[in-house]
């Protein structure tokens, strides 16, 4: 892997038409190839709306296979523009088994990868349990919390929920990731005071830099924008609010976007995961004799 990789994340808006919010997403993607990107990450579900806001099984019609349309046109635009490009799709595996989806693909190899989303929310506005099925984990399938090999480096793929959870990108760091990268779909409620927002994304850019921090690794975290209304008429719509960004392996933002429409484009030195494991140990000084009870749901 080279020493210095362009990365890039891409923020956009989506829609219920498919071919609106893939629309969106070419060309973000279009734009970061022609500033340089070499790996474009893109948002969750970003070529639907986010339609977890309520349970309806007619909407399950929105799911494609792995070789569906959606993952057609990503494979396409990976080869053109000979990149690695880490998609999202609403995976329909067989009938009745759904999963939320990460796909990457590397440049003419197509899709090479995919990560199955470990953790799974069931809160107001978000849920996910009726749609979708936790991924498997078996490393030796490559499934789970395993690193997708591409000819960038090893990506650390997690989705959205698994951002809160540093099991989760301990696993992906103690497999040889190089890099942690979260696609996101994550908003206000309309109806939340000021001071509460700012504690919610105050509280999502933290944990995500914290993970960057405790092991050594850059990350890449991309949300969507824009506000979506809950279509049933139960709940008020989700505010998302942007706020994508890069970091290094300190937490240190290198990029950081707003609540608009945005790509950035960020430039890695990939050796200073090294550097800054020799002078921060974490992973040396892991205390793995005494962390059998991490396996239990609570120490009672």
């Amino acid at each position: 892997m080279s020493t210095t990789l362009t990365v890039a994340v891409v923020q956009q808006p989506a829609w219920p038409d498919k071919a609106q919010s893939l629309s969106a997403s070419e060309e973000g993607i279009r734009s970061a190839a022609k500033q340089g990107a070499q790996l474009v990450l893109l948002q969750e579900l970003h070529a639907t709306h986010y339609f977890c806001q309520f349970e309806d099984p007619a909407l399950f019609d929105l799911a494609e296979p792995l070789d569906g349309p959606t993952g057609q046109r990503l494979a396409a635009l990976a080869k053109e523009l000979n990149i690695v490009l880490v998609g999202s799709l609403f995976e329909r595996r067989a009938p009745g088994l759904y999963h939320n989806t990460a796909v990457v693909y590397d440049c003419a190899k197509g899709l090479i990868g995919q990560y199955r989303k470990m953790h799974i929310p069931d809160d107001p506005g978000f849920y996910e349990k009726f749609y979708f099925t936790p991924g498997d984990h078996d490393s030796t399938r490559g499934e789970g919390f395993t690193p997708i090999e591409t000819s960038v480096g090893r990506l650390g793929v997690l989705v959205c929920w698994d951002q809160w959870y540093p099991e989760a990108a301990r696993l992906m760091a103690l497999a040889g990731a190089d890099l942690l990268l979260y696609p996101t779909a994550i908003g206000w409620d309309p109806n939340d005071v000021g001071e509460e927002k700012s504690r919610q994304k105050d509280a999502w850019t933290l944990i995500q830099r914290a993970h960057g921090v405790a092991n050594g690794l850059p990350v890449l975290v991309a949300n969507r924008v824009g506000f979506e209304a809950d279509h049933s008429g139960v709940g008020d719509g989700i505010q998302f609010w942007g706020g994508s960004f890069v970091c290094g392996p300190q937490g240190e933002l290198l990029a950081h976007a707003g609540e608009d429409t945005e790509q950035l484009v960020v430039q890695l030195d990939m050796a200073r995961s090294e550097n800054t494991r020799r002078i921060w140990p974490y992973l040396r000084d892991r205390r793995v004799d005494a962390y059998g009870d991490l396996t239990r749901r609570y120490r009672d």
